[in-house]
């Protein structure tokens, strides 16, 4: 087991905020109406709030990851009102709380505007003033426990969070992530992870993985792992012209999933993945 693995103490550390929140309308994922024993999830690289719509802006706008810009907070707007009919949120690339955003904690800001009872801060790479590198999780649900994990790699900055929903006995595990960009560490990241996913009968992975659904269950430390790639085939990047499948939600075969779509929000570089799930029956989301 993973050494640095911390079991139930962060549960605490979720904050409660009360905002009310607005119905979005998509045009590749529709959401339905809110139906029992159901979780609607998505995954979004928001990075950081930089409006990117063509290649060259990753150099015209490439000072906006060191400095605040004016546009910032109408960009989380837009994101705040596309995921407020979501139940579980993993988000990547979120600042949480330097110059570059105006000192505004993202991952906060987002849970208010949307509407999310409780959330979670992940800092992974802490530049101090100048940026406080995150991934998030906006959930409405309380988690049984909540796990920060610092994953390996070539270079330090990578992370994982874990909420897990029902008892001991039979549990739900959601994984967030943001993999590296190389294969090998990717690997070493998916080898850490699969050992911590493999005491649980009903798992979902979600987050940027930098990869192809194909690469990762087929030619990493996931090819035995019995998960699926819901969203295999349906490109996220770039956003203004979608050509590669860099961002996933995988589940286990345990899990039946309803409905799978992406989201036509070309805010970020990337769009975000959503699918709707039934919860296996013996997994109580109130425990």
């Amino acid at each position: 087991m993973p050494l640095n693995k911390i079991k139930g103490t962060l549960t605490r550390r979720l904050r409660r905020i009360r905002h009310p929140g607005t119905v979005p309308s998509f045009q590749e994922y529709h959401s339905e109406a809110k139906k029992p024993g159901h979780l609607r999830l998505l995954s979004f690289n928001i990075q950081v709030g930089i409006n990117t719509q063509q290649y060259r802006h990753y150099l015209t706008k490439s000072w906006q990851h060191v400095l605040p810009h004016a546009r910032r907070i109408k960009t989380l707007d837009r994101i705040a009102t596309a995921i407020s009919d979501f139940d579980l949120v993993a988000l990547q690339e979120v600042d949480g709380g330097s110059l570059r955003s105006g000192f505004v904690n993202q991952t906060e800001y987002l849970a208010l505007r949307a509407g999310f009872p409780l959330w979670y801060q992940q800092l992974n790479r802490n530049l101090g003033k100048l940026a406080q590198h995150s991934n998030g999780l906006l959930s409405r649900y309380r988690p049984s426990s909540l796990e920060d994990h610092k994953l390996p790699g070539l270079v330090p900055g990578r992370g994982a969070i874990i909420a897990r929903f029902g008892n001991e006995e039979e549990s739900l595990a959601v994984v967030m992530m943001h993999l590296a960009l190389s294969q090998r560490a990717r690997n070493l990241q998916l080898s850490y992870l699969k050992d911590v996913i493999d005491e649980y009968d009903h798992v979902v992975l979600m987050g940027d993985m930098n990869a192809h659904a194909e690469q990762l269950l087929n030619d990493s430390p996931l090819r035995n792992s019995g998960l699926v790639a819901v969203h295999a085939g349906m490109h996220t990047f770039p956003s203004w012209r979608p050509r590669k499948s860099l961002d996933h939600i995988l589940v286990s075969s345990s899990i039946e999933v309803q409905q799978v779509g992406i989201l036509n929000l070309p805010v970020s570089d990337h769009l975000p993945v959503a699918v709707d799930i039934k919860v296996p029956e013996a997994v109580n989301l109130f425990d």
